[in-house]
């Protein structure tokens, strides 16, 4: 009876760990899916942030001369009617 009782209670401890291994198992999946997506996340915010600053800047570059031509020709007036 004691043998039965010990060998019942073994293999109930073994069918515990094999289900802690599938529950560690699928935590590590879930874990490192998340991790991917995370990644995907700030590779994406990363990209159209450098997208939106590369605009930025052209827009300024187009910017910067029509702004010097004005500034050129108030200087230019200025110096005339002295």
């Amino acid at each position: 009876m004691k043998t039965s009782i010990c060998a019942s209670l073994l293999a109930l401890s073994l069918l515990g760990l094999a289900g802690c291994d599938q529950i560690e198992n699928s935590t590590k999946q879930v874990v490192g899916a998340a991790a991917n997506s995370a990644r995907q996340v700030i590779d994406d915010t990363h990209k159209a942030a450098t997208e939106a600053l590369d605009d930025a800047k052209n827009q300024l570059s187009t910017l910067e001369p029509e702004q010097k031509d004005k500034q050129e020709d108030k200087a230019g007036k200025s110096g005339q009617e002295i």
